[in-house]
Formats: structure tokens, C-alpha cells, sequence
């Protein structure tokens, strides 16, 4: 079965220049996570940077700039 999301995300709210973190809980622990922002697809670096422990997964966005919205 597919995973499913225990929490979805939650709107947040950061100033420009500081850093964001988004974060879900997943009904399986370590399934596969893809962060997009609509149809373009993120991957780490200096601006993104993905964690996931056990079931849940998150995505830190440095250097927040308006496009990140």
C-alpha cells in the first residue's frame, strides 16, 4: 500500500532572509519522499534541505526569498 499522510503540511509563516521548515508525518516510516513546489521538483542543496526520521519528513528552506511563497 501506498504511504499516506498522518499530518499534512501546515501553512508557515518566516520573514525574507530567514529559513523555513515544513514537515508531515507519514503512515509508513522511511517511505520515499519527493518535495516539489508545484510542478518543479527540489533537491538539497545550499537552499533545500530534506531530513526524514522514521515517519516523519521535512524540508528547511534557507534564505527565504518571495518566490519561495
Amino acid at each position: 500500500l501506498p504511504a499516506l499522510f498522518k499530518q499534512e503540511l501546515h501553512n508557515t509563516e518566516a520573514e525574507e532572509g530567514g529559513t523555513a521548515t515544513l514537515r508531515c508525518e507519514l503512515t509508513k516510516p522511511k517511505a520515499p519522499v519527493e518535495w516539489r513546489k508545484g510542478d518543479v521538483t527540489l533537491y538539497p542543496g545550499l537552499k533545500y534541505e530534506m531530513k526524514q526520521q522514521g515517519s516523519t519528513a521535512e524540508l528547511v528552506i534557507h534564505d527565504l526569498e518571495v518566490d519561495d511563497s
